[in-house]
């Protein structure tokens, strides 16, 4: 069976093509590092004699989202490295900007904040070891649209205060 393709992967074939069209190398090799991703997913959940599965949007949207965060992570060592990562951290931000485009809406600090402060209200005692128990609820009701590590500060900032 093979598998069919889904929106965001037409999406992501059309962004290709314009980009070669273009002459954009960065967004078609930037498009096609993402495709590559996608396809090593594929073929990594296919056991012998089983089925490709059938590529969702759920599953580009997971891609697309790991990649940004590992640039994210990159873009900090980069940065550390001052002069001698400008170049590197100039085409991080670009490829960071690029993929921001395709993910929903992340949440403001201010929302972030309000969601975690509701979440230690209805916590059954405030203990600072319970900071895990927030991030699960604020991931569960928001998803990616919540920045994790600043779901983390927040909640650990609220449980140790007095």
């Amino acid at each position: 069976m093979v598998a069919m393709a889904t929106n965001l992967e037409g999406q992501l074939a059309d962004g290709l093509k314009t980009a070669l069209k273009a002459k954009d190398t960065r967004t078609a090799n930037l498009i096609r590092m993402i495709k590559t991703k996608i396809m090593e997913r594929r073929t990594a959940s296919v056991g012998e004699g089983m089925a490709q599965p059938v590529v969702d949007d759920a599953l580009v949207l997971e891609v697309i989202t790991a990649y940004k965060k590992s640039m994210e992570k990159a873009r900090v060592e980069y940065a550390a490295a001052g002069d001698r990562g400008k170049d590197q951290l100039e085409e991080l931000e670009f490829e960071i900007g690029w993929c921001k485009q395709w993910l929903p809406e992340q949440l403001s600090e201010a929302e972030l904040r309000d969601a975690v402060a509701k979440a230690v209200a209805e916590l059954p005692k405030k203990d600072p070891k319970m900071a895990g128990r927030v991030i699960g609820a604020i991931k569960k009701q928001f998803g990616d649209r919540a920045d994790a590590q600043l779901v983390k500060k927040l909640a650990e900032e609220l449980l140790a205060a007095p």
